[in-house]
């Protein structure tokens, strides 16, 4: 095991810890994690930051979760799956310092370790859900933001099919004549001459 894994494993027994006992200090969580982590600072800092982001962010993750989660109410998921999850959608959409695989793979073996035998499929489900959704979400604000640059790049995307087309067509490569590049008896791609 990483020592990152360690490091969510600890988040994870945190996070279960702080939802069973609300009244757990700052003070109480922290050396939970220094002494689960052997001290290690930069390690007991990562942990520190998961959990924080977790219960910072706690509506927005839920509300991913939950949209996500067909037929299932967050508050009625068991305690661990929903802790793992938390700190999966964590680490996908707001965190980001890892690919949004490593996270999903990374709650998977949370779940296999902490949980039921059905459970890391269900993870698994949501999981994938949230990222596709995540995606979708990402692509329509770009969409949003620059639609005229999009269509431009879709344009000129299928100008350069129809020319590799018709020039594979002709049986040639895709380099203008030298009528088409508009500078007789030179290839555009040919140093300037003096």
């Amino acid at each position: 095991m990483t020592r990152r894994s360690r490091g969510r494993e600890v988040a994870l027994q945190v996070l279960y810890q702080v939802e069973q006992n609300p009244s757990m200090s700052l003070a109480e969580v922290r050396l939970f994690i220094q002494r689960r982590l052997l001290g290690e600072r930069k390690f007991c800092e990562f942990t520190e930051v998961l959990v924080a982001g977790v219960k910072e962010h706690l509506a927005k993750i839920d509300e991913a979760i939950s949209a996500a989660a067909d037929n299932w109410r967050v508050d009625r998921m068991a305690a661990i799956d929903r802790n793992i999850l938390r700190l999966g959608v964590y680490e996908m959409i707001i965190c980001r310092e890892i690919p949004s695989k490593v996270a999903i793979n990374e709650a998977l073996e949370l779940a296999k370790r902490y949980s039921t035998a059905q459970s890391s499929r269900f993870v698994n489900g949501i999981l994938d859900r949230v990222l596709q959704s995540e995606l979708q979400a990402q692509a329509q604000a770009i969409m949003s933001t620059h639609p005229a640059r999009i269509e431009a790049a879709r344009m000129a995307e299928q100008e350069a099919r129809e020319a590799a087309a018709a020039a594979a067509a002709a049986g040639t490569d895709a380099v203008p004549s030298d009528d088409e590049a508009g500078q007789p008896g030179t290839r555009p791609d040919a140093p300037p001459t003096e």
